[in-house]
């Protein structure tokens, strides 16, 4: 295979934090090189040094033998190189067209220039297999079009080299197959991709190669066919990962039963959630999937006690609940994991044991009548809970910010199982961890299962709610189906309900 790109010992730091450092390798002519890492590995910036997007400190790259100049996107782009963010870059007022040839084609002879456009862009459409509207406003499109439309972007300017950033986050199955049928085409006529993501299962079903980031350096190089999962999740944390295994449970009692529940917000009056019914079992894991953006984070709210229903009503062991508000959720015993762990979950600058013990504060052994808090038996008991919990710190004394993702969830997970609530609700519960912590969470989450508790879990990954959760319902567009068993369960299925397939329209 004939070289394309070529990355000669690139390093780039942030103050002290060392990003990348003493990176090399290339990527050959109609092939997919997937680049895999935990959060903070060094992937991003790695892709935009190669995008123009950064300077590095020092090192060389060399696209088609000539090299890049540093800091500069529109050289990048004239080279043939593109890129797909996973935030994409579209303006919604537009249409599809205007959006490909916006700051591209003359502003003279505009007529001209938009027939020829159109033309070129339909070859395009056709070839790859991207169907699309040119005519169309972006901001009716759905997800998986805006992503068609950004590779479009890329192709119509003559793109040799994609890189795609988390191209399948917020995809349903269906779509991340075609997404990856585009892909195949794309290799076939002899173009090259760089592939950022997590899934492990997609990267090795989609890549020629694997290239694995840890600690900004190059921690191993796989063929794909030579590569497993259990292998690449070593690579990345840098040790073996034991995953855990689901056990056969039986459900226990009815903890909670929502009732028909409606939900507009107070603002613009729109509605979130619509005619909503779930159950949550103790000894059960109840998985919601869905596209971001489809009630779910209106739904923990609701059952978080954050924001209270329009319309129906929500039952914690056969007793209707009136008093929607966090505390009195908490005290009902409802434990909540909010999406955004940083800001939702703690506050960064107040050290490890403060944040340890915000759910104890009312206990007596905590703090007196009057508020005041017993900083000794608070920090031992903070401790305590970490190290059941393996939260790994280097005091207890420390500001929570300095935590890694993994071991603020842990925290949050820890602290909350500590009250010993009836519910937990999780949002998101692994997004954005290493292989690691992410091993860690779900074995926290099913020994809560086997103690009784009942379980929400929020997400996106289809695979990580199949393996965790005993029934899946899907969310779109505020309702809610009647849950499936996961087992021996038609994930295509589940990919067009999250597309719609099955719900009325109104």
């Amino acid at each position: 295979m004939n070289q394309i790109l070529e990355v000669k010992s690139v390093s780039k730091s942030f103050g002290n934090l060392v990003a990348n450092k003493d990176i090399s390798f290339n990527v050959n002519k109609g092939e997919v090189l997937a680049i895999l890492g935990e959060n903070g590995a060094g992937k991003t910036t790695l892709m935009n040094i190669l995008f123009g997007h950064y300077m590095p400190d020092n090192g060389e790259i060399f696209f088609k033998k000539q090299s890049i100049k540093f800091g500069n996107t529109g050289n990048s782009i004239s080279m043939g190189i593109g890129m797909v963010h996973q935030h994409f870059t579209l303006a919604d007022n537009l249409t599809v067209l205007e959006n490909i040839i916006i700051g591209q084609n003359s502003l003279f002879n505009i007529t001209l220039s938009k027939k020829e456009s159109k033309e070129k862009l339909n070859t395009l459409i056709e070839k790859f297999g991207l169907p699309i509207n040119p005519d169309a406003m972006v901001s009716d499109l759905s997800v998986s079009q805006k992503q068609r439309l950004e590779i479009l972007k890329t192709l119509y300017q003559d793109c040799e080299l994609l890189i795609l950033d988390e191209p399948t986050a917020a995809l349903t199955p269906q779509e991340t197959e075609s997404l990856f049928k585009t892909v195949r085409k794309m290799v076939k006529e002899g173009l090259s991709v760089i592939l950022i993501s997590h899934k492990l299962n997609e990267v090795l079903s989609i890549s020629n190669r694997i290239i694995v980031l840890r600690n900004g350096k190059i921690a191993g190089e796989k063929i794909t066919n030579h590569a497993d999962y259990k292998s690449l999740a070593s690579l990345i944390v840098g040790k073996e990962v034991s995953y855990p295994k689901k056990k056969k449970n039986t459900p226990k009692g009815e903890f909670l039963r929502t009732e028909n529940i409606f939900y507009r917000t107070e603002i613009d009056l729109d509605v979130k959630i619509k005619n909503l019914n779930l159950n949550l079992f103790g000894g059960e894991i109840l998985g919601i999937a869905g596209v971001a953006g489809n009630g779910q984070q209106n739904l923990a709210k609701l059952l978080a006690g954050h924001a209270k229903p329009t319309e129906g009503k929500i039952f914690m062991e056969e007793n209707e609940i009136n008093l929607f508000t966090p505390k009195n959720f908490m005290d009902l015993g409802i434990a909540y994991i909010p999406e955004d762990r940083n800001k939702d979950g703690l506050i960064g600058d107040m050290s490890i044991w403060e944040n340890t013990i915000m759910t104890e504060i009312e206990n007596q052994k905590i703090s007196n009548k009057f508020g005041f808090i017993n900083d000794t038996i608070s920090k031992q008991k903070a401790e305590k809970i970490c190290e059941i919990n393996d939260v790994r710190l280097q005091s207890i004394n420390q500001p929570a910010r300095l935590l890694s993702g993994g071991n603020v969830q842990k925290l949050l997970i820890g602290r909350w199982l500590n009250r010993n609530p009836k519910i937990i609700i999780a949002c998101q519960p692994t997004r954005g961890l290493d292989e690691g912590a992410i091993a860690a969470v779900h074995k926290m989450l099913l020994d809560a299962r086997e103690n009784g508790n009942a379980i929400l879990i929020i997400g996106e990954d289809l695979d990580e709610l199949i393996s965790l959760s005993d029934k899946i319902s899907v969310m779109y567009n505020g309702q809610l189906s009647a849950p499936l068993y996961t087992d021996n369960l038609d994930k295509l299925k589940i990919g067009m309900m999250m597309s719609g397939e099955g719900f009325a329209n109104d």
